[in-house]
């Protein structure tokens, strides 16, 4: 079975990386599911996928889960980066700790496993490296300042890291979900339920929550997963990938309207819908 291509793909545990290790899996792929809690992994066992915990912020655990895989299937044909988590709330009151560890999972946790797998795909002489960014990657909005840093940040080092890793034969591609229904937006208002509530951006976050009742939590809006899981196949399969695929709705109207719009009139259009 060593002929068949092995993927790894962190944040796995639920959401865009759950679908995704089981789409993927159906389509005959070895795949190694990541992420810190084992226990919702071993929900991907009876599928005959392989799991392995892992916390991508941390350097022990995450070249300890490639030294595995490699061992034992000597090779790895793609990292699909999907682990990530949006910290919500007003810059000036969200804690910088709590910031630097937005971007320690969301960026360098994500460079970290990629320069872990890029010798090994060098030597192979082949590899795709595919990236979760985020609509929110090019599109800010309400209260996601440093979501939105991280992802923008992302967008950025993918583009050098394709340019970098195109001469060892190494394809870099980025995935730009819309609203996607996961459990990425409830951990995000939980997380942003923690700051004061006695504030001066108390009537922005009521908005906030508003629009994502209406939009996310009543599914009105959000796609289902298994949308993302599709063109990651889309990208791994084709031959002359493109460098970034956008899914999910809102995801082409965000773009657009971000192309041919004011920013005044966009963050007119943020405060007023």
């Amino acid at each position: 079975m060593k002929d068949k291509k092995v993927v790894i793909i962190t944040g796995a545990s639920s959401g865009i990386g759950k679908s995704t290790a089981l789409y993927l899996n159906e389509k005959g792929y070895t795949v190694y599911a990541l992420a810190r809690r084992k226990e919702k992994l071993e929900e991907l066992l009876p599928f005959g996928i392989k799991i392995i915990p892992c916390d991508v912020t941390k350097l022990e655990s995450s070249k300890q889960a490639i030294d595995e895989i490699y061992h034992k299937e000597g090779r790895i044909d793609v990292l699909f980066n999907n682990a990530g988590f949006g910290l919500y709330g007003p810059i000036e009151l969200v804690k910088l700790s709590d910031a630097r560890y937005q971007f320690e999972v969301n960026l360098f946790g994500l460079v970290q496993m990629t320069n872990l797998v890029v010798p090994i795909m060098r030597n192979q002489g082949h590899g795709r490296i595919i990236n979760t960014s985020s609509i929110g990657g090019k599109v800010a909005s309400l209260l996601g300042g440093w979501y939105h840093a991280s992802k923008f940040a992302l967008e950025g080092l993918s583009d050098s890291l394709r340019i970098e890793l195109k001469q060892f034969g190494i394809k870099v591609i980025l995935i730009e979900p819309g609203l996607i229904q996961t459990e990425f937006m409830g951990v995000t208002f939980d997380l942003a339920q923690q700051l004061e509530t006695d504030s001066p951006y108390q009537s922005l976050f009521e908005k906030v929550k508003r629009d994502a009742k209406r939009d996310y939590f009543d599914k009105k809006v959000g796609s289902d997963p298994i949308v993302v899981a599709k063109k990651v196949y889309k990208a791994i399969q084709s031959k002359h990938p493109k460098t970034r695929y956008s899914m999910g709705r809102l995801s082409k109207i965000a773009l657009i309207s971000k192309k041919i719009l004011p920013d005044k009139v966009m963050d007119y259009i943020l405060l007023k819908r």
